[in-house]
């Protein structure tokens, strides 16, 4: 059979494929949905590798120290300064409130606990919230990426940098516990203010520390960081509290505070510390942060956090400062009127925009700018701000001396017609003093132009207690107190008088004052010294050479005693300040600063014991490490006879001599006036066993203060009005009587013993033991017989 006749079976049929079904639309977008996510993951991929290559070392993190502020203290540790250039005040976890924190995550990033750096959930929430809300409303970065841009990334809005910022979060949660995260972020967020992170914050806003914060508090700072300026209360209160109370609401959504503590705390009143806030000692502060960077360095001392606690006292600094300023602008007055600050046309403008809006409300003692409107019956109508007030005639009677030339002793026009003062237009600055239910009181003030400085310290330790530098600090940091040399006219003669009695002269011991004449060889000139009023009192003792300040007495005492041994005697006692080698040393004619001439009288007032002034009791570094301790020493640089010999004079002064205004304190207290040549300086210098004050006041172009401006009438009520105050706080303690001192009835005419009490009335004094006279006085002698009396005086030594 063949091939052909077979019938075909079935297993010799060729195979031929099935038809291919075509793919479905389905199959086709599932295929290129895994493709592209698979191109995509992989461009993600590659897009994370390329901007991880040039991170930075998160390992840094543990290691990280950011700028931290150094903080002053007051010696009761009330902050008076900060040094920074952020202004960051480092604070653990621990030590940060837990509502602050609440607060804090509540309204940044509720599930900061739970996400991995990046929150998914939050970012979709925010999406529809802006979606809702038709705007960016919400912003979906999660704590640790903020903190991530702040430490590493720059704040520029660009797709590059939010990248890198996505890849530096999630590595940070990798390297470090969300705690530390939280600690670092709330230490170096910015809030506003120059502030950098939560501590600073709370001190800038509320000058409060963090323990001190309310919940109302917390939550408004809370609210700051996420736009610092546009949410100021300062700027904008009405905005910045609908914040905080945004923040109470979320913390309300997040379980941290009941509806009612949220209302409570929605209703409490918040009370600004204002920025620019009136500074704290600045001149104190100046010195001291000039002092620090000498010894640490600027790095260290604007970012490195110290701590520096100092010796001053802010309740004596504040009373420091407001004697001074009262005393200045009273002696500014009796300079005369210099007239208005400015005038305007009044006609065209209403006056409020003469002078503008007031930022607080006006309160007693402020001083301020206003506008005069118009005359009254005995008193002026002027504009403050939105305010009017009264200007009573009777507060400005002063003004009625107006100068009118560059000389202030002279050139004045007396106006005895108030009306005729001021002008509707003149802007004037006044105080306010008194508000009363229907009017505001203000006098008529002017910004002195005379300055001056004021220095306190302790006489045992040489803690300097309170300093003034100035008027003003804003217009002239130059430091009067410490920088200053200036001629101390009779403040420098107790130095004179205690070199004399060093040698063995005594209180009694009696010098001549009357006219002499020196012969100036080499400069072909005669001098010839004169007393205050060109009067002469023949021969004087001591004592009251000093207690009523006789330049021709002093001048002949000094000569006696050698320049060189008073020159040699001052560097004992402190003065640093080269001293002229001539006999007008005797009238303070050698120029010393108020802190070496103050410093030196504490040695007379604290038993012949000397302490080197200083400011800063102790520093310490981030870590609480101390770096620097106070250990103040004094050391005898004269007798305890020597110095209650010329305090006890110094008593006189204030008892029955140029000082005697300072009776009022009604406690021991020694001093000594001083007034140089045409009235240019005017000083006080004195105290009690446990506090020294010096005040020197004058032009810094060295003009005269005007005859008249005696240190008696220009700085001693500084120095009465400072002392009133700050002696509350010290126990009053007389000066001690050292056992080498004895008490031996004289005849004040001649200094010697006084034997005959019935004929010849004597004066008990003091002396050192083994100086007393032992010469008993045989007559009266006639104070006119100069040149026996001179010889006498010559002879009691």
């Amino acid at each position: 059979m063949s091939t052909i006749d077979r019938p075909v079976q079935l297993s010799d049929t060729p195979r031929r494929p099935p038809p291919r079904r075509p793919w479905r639309w389905w199959q086709i977008a599932l295929l290129s949905a895994l493709g592209l996510g698979l191109a995509g993951v992989l461009a993600v991929a590659g897009l994370l590798w390329q901007y991880s290559q040039d991170l930075p070392d998160l390992n840094q993190l543990q290691n990280y120290q950011p700028s931290l502020v150094t903080q002053v203290y007051s010696s009761d540790r009330q902050l008076i300064g900060q040094f920074f250039i952020e202004r960051r005040i480092l604070t653990p976890l621990s030590a940060i409130p837990e509502h602050l924190r609440r607060a804090v995550i509540a309204v940044e990033d509720v599930r900061f606990f739970e996400h991995p750096g990046l929150d998914y959930i939050g970012i979709l929430r925010a999406a529809w919230t802006n979606v809702r809300r038709g705007g960016k409303v919400e912003g979906a970065s999660t704590i640790t990426q903020q903190l991530a841009r702040s430490l590493f990334l720059s704040s520029e809005r660009t797709f590059d940098r939010k990248v890198r910022e996505l890849v530096v979060a999630y590595k940070m949660e990798l390297v470090s516990s969300k705690e530390q995260i939280l600690e670092l972020y709330l230490n170096q967020i910015y809030f506003g203010q120059g502030a950098y992170g939560v501590a600073s914050a709370a001190q800038s806003y509320f000058g409060k520390d963090l323990s001190a914060l309310t919940v109302a508090e917390a939550a408004f700072l809370a609210g700051l960081p996420k736009s610092p300026n546009h949410f100021s209360p300062f700027k904008n209160f009405e905005r910045a509290k609908k914040r905080q109370e945004h923040v109470l609401f979320r913390m309300e959504e997040a379980g941290f505070l009941t509806s009612a503590e949220r209302e409570r705390s929605a209703a409490e009143q918040l009370n600004f510390r204002r920025p620019g806030s009136e500074q704290i000692a600045p001149y104190f502060v100046e010195y001291v942060r000039q002092m620090l960077i000498a010894k640490y360095g600027e790095a260290m001392v604007y970012k490195g956090g110290l701590k520096v606690m100092t010796t001053l006292n802010l309740e004596m600094q504040q009373a420091a400062e407001a004697a001074f300023a009262a005393g200045l602008r009273e002696i500014d007055k009796r300079q005369g009127w210099r007239g208005p600050v400015r005038t305007v046309d009044v006609s065209s403008a209403p006056p409020a925009a003469a002078v503008g809006a007031l930022s607080q409300p006006l309160k007693a003692g402020d001083y301020l700018e206003a506008v005069v409107v118009k005359p009254g019956k005995d008193f002026y109508f002027v504009q403050i701000g939105d305010t009017q007030a009264r200007l009573a005639f009777d507060d400005m009677a002063w003004a009625k001396r107006r100068l009118t030339g560059p000389d202030v002793t002279k050139d004045f026009v007396v106006n005895p017609n108030p009306k005729q003062i001021l002008k509707p237009g003149d802007v004037v600055e006044v105080a306010v003093k008194k508000i009363e239910k229907d009017a505001v009181l203000v006098q008529l003030e002017q910004t002195p132009l005379v300055e001056g400085a004021l220095v306190a310290m302790e006489p045992g330790k040489g803690a300097i207690r309170a300093m003034v530098g100035g008027f003003d600090f804003n217009r002239s940091e130059y430091n009067r107190a410490v920088q200053a040399h200036r001629q101390p006219g009779s403040a420098f003669k107790p130095l004179i008088y205690a070199a004399a009695l060093d040698q063995g002269m005594s209180p009694a011991s009696v010098v001549l004052d009357a006219p002499v004449v020196y012969e100036q060889v080499e400069e072909e000139k005669t001098w010839k010294p004169e007393n205050y009023g060109k009067r002469f009192h023949g021969m004087v003792s001591l004592r009251d050479a000093l207690a009523q300040s006789h330049n021709l007495a002093t001048v002949r005492l000094l000569e006696k005693v050698g320049v060189k041994n008073v020159i040699e005697f001052s560097k004992q006692v402190g003065i640093s300040s080269p001293l002229a080698a001539d006999l007008s040393l005797a009238l303070g004619s050698s120029s010393v600063g108020l802190m070496e001439l103050t410093s030196a009288y504490g040695v007379f007032l604290n038993q012949g014991n000397r302490a080197e002034p200083y400011a800063i009791f102790f520093v310490k570094d981030n870590q609480e490490k101390v770096l620097e301790l106070a250990e103040p020493e004094s050391q005898e640089v004269i007798s305890k006879e020597t110095s209650y010999l010329i305090t006890n004079m110094m008593e006189d002064v204030v008892q029955k001599g140029t000082g005697q205004a300072a009776k009022v304190l009604g406690r021991p207290v020694a001093g000594k006036t001083g007034t140089t040549n045409d009235f240019i300086n005017a000083w006080f210098i004195g105290g009690t066993p446990n506090l020294v004050t010096g005040v020197f006041v004058g032009f810094d172009d060295r003009r005269s203060l005007g005859e008249t401006e005696s240190g008696a009438h220009a700085a001693l009520p500084i120095w009465i009005n400072f002392m009133k105050t700050a002696l509350k706080q010290v126990p009053v303690v007389p000066f001690v009587i050292p056992e080498g001192i004895t008490f031996v009835k004289v005849d004040p005419s001649t200094g010697l013993l006084n034997n005959d009490p019935e004929d010849q009335p004597g004066n008990v004094e003091i002396f050192t033991k083994g100086s007393e006279p032992t010469q008993a006085a045989q007559r009266r002698l006639d104070p006119t017989d100069f040149y026996k009396l001179d010889q006498m005086a010559e002879g009691s030594q």
